[in-house]
Order: C-alpha cells, then sequence, then structure tokens
C-alpha cells in the first residue's frame, strides 16, 4: 500500500515538474523549495511506524499544499488530494465520501479546476487500489497465521497420538509377555515337573522294582513329549504367518508415504497371498519403495496405485500412477537396482511410460 501511493505522489510531482519547466513562472526558487520541503516531508513519514506521528506529518503536508496554493503557486494545489485521502480514511470509511470531499476544491479554484478534478479522480483509484490491496494482504496474513496456528495444534495433536501410540504398543508388548510367562508356567512348568518327579521316582525305584521304574519313566517321557509340544505351539501362535508379516510391512510404508507426501496411494492384493515366499517379500517391498521414490520425483502424480496380484505360476506387483509418464524410459540407478533385485529369484521387471508410469514386478512361484 505505501509503495504504491509513494509512486503516485511521484506521479502528480513529476507533472508538477514537467508543468513548471515549461512555463513561465516568477518566482521558481520558491516552487522549487515548496516541492523539496513536500518530498521531505512525504519521504520521513515513512520512516516512523507510529500511526499519530505519521498522521501530524500529513496534517503538516497538507497545510504546505494549501499555504503554497495561497502564497506561492496554485497548481500546487495538485498535491493535495492524495495526501488528503491518506490523512482522512481512517476516520471516513466510506469511499464515494471520501471522494466527495476530496473533490470539493474544485468549487474554489479560480483556474485549472478540470485538471484539479482529474487528479483528484486518479489519486482516489490508486488509493483505493492500494487500500484494497492492503486489507487483501492483511486477510491473508490473518489467514496464514491461522494455518500456521492450525498445524502447530495438529503437530501437537499428532505428536500426543504418537505418543499414546507408543504407550499403548509398549503396554500390548508388557500384557503379551506377561500372558507368555503365565502359559509358560501354568502348562509347560507344570508338565517339566511331572516329569521331574516321575524321574526321581523311578531312579529310587530302579533297584527294588524294575518294572514300576519303567512305567515312571515311560510317564516321565510321555509328559515331555507334550512339554515339547506344548512348547511348539505357543512358539508358533507367537510368530505371525509370513503373508501378514509382508502384507502389514507393506501397508505401513505405503501410510506413511501417503500421510508425508499428500499423495493418495490405494493398495489392493488378490490371490493366495500366504503363498509369497519371505524373499519374494523383501523384493517385492523394496521395488515398491522404489517406484513410490521415481514417481514423487519425476511424475507429478496426485494418485499412486499398488496392486499385488498371486498367479497361478508368478506373482505379479504393479505401481501405477496418473503423472505425466515419459515417451522414452530411461533407467537409471533406481530401476536397474530393481531389475537387479528381481533377476536375483528369476524375476522380470517391466516399466511403461505411455500412460503414466508403471513398474511392473514378476516373480515366478516355486
Amino acid at each position: 500500500m505505501e509503495l504504491w501511493i509513494i509512486y503516485t505522489k511521484l506521479v502528480v510531482v513529476l507533472f508538477l515538474a514537467v508543468s513548471y519547466a515549461h512555463a513561465n513562472v516568477d518566482n521558481l526558487p520558491n516552487i522549487v523549495f515548496c516541492l523539496l520541503l513536500y518530498i521531505s516531508m512525504n519521504s520521513i513519514m515513512y520512516v516512523f511506524s507510529k500511526e499519530r506521528i505519521r498522521q501530524g506529518i500529513l496534517l503538516g503536508s497538507v497545510i504546505l499544499i494549501c499555504l503554497s496554493f495561497y502564497d506561492v503557486n496554485p497548481l500546487l494545489i495538485l498535491l493535495l488530494p492524495i495526501n488528503f485521502y491518506e490523512l482522512a480514511s481512517p476516520f471516513i470509511k466510506v469511499k464515494p465520501a471520501l471522494l466527495t470531499l476530496g473533490l470539493i476544491p474544485v468549487f474554489y479554484l479560480p483556474e485549472a479546476e478540470y485538471l484539479y478534478g482529474l487528479v483528484s479522480a486518479f489519486s482516489f483509484v490508486s488509493f483505493t487500489m492500494a487500500t484494497r490491496y492492503s486489507e487483501k494482504m492483511m486477510m491473508y496474513e490473518d489467514k496464514l497465521d491461522k494455518m500456521r496456528h492450525d498445524i502447530q495444534r495438529l503437530t501437537a495433536s499428532l505428536n500426543e497420538n504418537q505418543e499414546f501410540i507408543k504407550q499403548s504398543e509398549y503396554t500390548n508388548r508388557l500384557e503379551e509377555r506377561n500372558r507368555i510367562s503365565q502359559q509358560i508356567h501354568d502348562s509347560i512348568g507344570h508338565s517339566m515337573t511331572g516329569a521331574l518327579i516321575q524321574m526321581e521316582a523311578a531312579k529310587s525305584l530302579l533297584s527294588l522294582d524294575t518294572e514300576k521304574a519303567k512305567e515312571l519313566m515311560q510317564n516321565a517321557i510321555s509328559i515331555s513329549k507334550q512339554g515339547i509340544e506344548d512348547i511348539r505351539i505357543t512358539l508358533k501362535n507367537m510368530k505371525p504367518p509370513t503373508e501378514q508379516m509382508g502384507v502389514q510391512r507393506l501397508k505401513l510404508i505405503l501410510e506413511e508415504f501417503s500421510v508425508k507426501h499428500r499423495i493418495k496411494v490405494p493398495f489392493v492384493y488378490k490371490g493366495n497371498i500366504d503363498m509369497i515366499t519371505p524373499i519374494q517379500w523383501k523384493i517385492i517391498t523394496e521395488n515398491v519403495t522404489e517406484a513410490l521414490t521415481n514417481a514423487l520425483k519425476y511424475s507429478r502424480a496426485t494418485e499412486i496405485s499398488i496392486e499385488i496380484h498371486v498367479l497361478n505360476r508368478m506373482v505379479k506387483a504393479e505401481v501405477k500412477d496418473n503423472g505425466k509418464g515419459a515417451q522414452k524410459v530411461v533407467k537409471g540407478l533406481g530401476i536397474m537396482g530393481m531389475e537387479e533385485r528381481t533377476a536375483s529369484v528369476n524375476g522380470t521387471v517391466i516399466v511403461d511410460g505411455t500412460n503414466g508410469f508403471s513398474v511392473t514386478t514378476l516373480l515366478p512361484m516355486g
């Protein structure tokens, strides 16, 4: 706003300077002095940040213009409109009323009234545009401050949620450990204790009653076998299935990528997922991660879809975006790395840039 008003004042001052340069005036030194004094006052005004000081300097500038109009040269009245609008705008909010008051001197000018009206209208338009621009800037700054406050609030809430999730995960792990410990104590511990008692009894009866000792030893063996089976079942229940680990890990990677970069990443999987081996899951996860990174860098996509399809003889993992694509695919280190990983298990990588950009990983089964 201030810069726009300064430009308007400079335009009027330059117009007056050109007008006086082509006219014969007697008191040119006084006119030059008044113009220099006007420029100085209107320049130093913007050095101060307090509104009262600025208003005081503006008022002094208006008084200078009025005195110069009567005592030096009537044409100096052209400097009045922009200063009047700037001085009166905090008190007169209605724009038509402000323009009307600025045009009042037209009726009291002995000459050049049309020129004054033109300059007054030009100054009013410039001042109005500057004011609206300033208001919009202030509105945008307020919105920006509100957005920053919301982001800070959401960030704090997110951190609190992450802390809650970590605490919940820690509590769940403690509860799971306690459950497993209790299960081992209740079933396996009792089995081992019973087997030990049977073996101690068999040892005592070994020289007295061989048949009874053999019977106790057989009981101990049966109890030990059952304990070993309980251990196997417990460990099996503790370990999640391979396919669940692969899918869940990939889901976490995709969710984190989507939230971080604000890109939609739909994920679909079909077929018998449990047929995918751990090494295949490792290759699929690494290839998908690399394809996501490439899409983020080069495609300008708003959506990247992931599809894993288990067929009869192969696993198909496709990463496809809706970006600009590429008429000619140049294989960089990322694509070459995907091909090397996939070739280690006799698989293939297919890259297509005709409709968006897609990277398809084909891994043989068995």
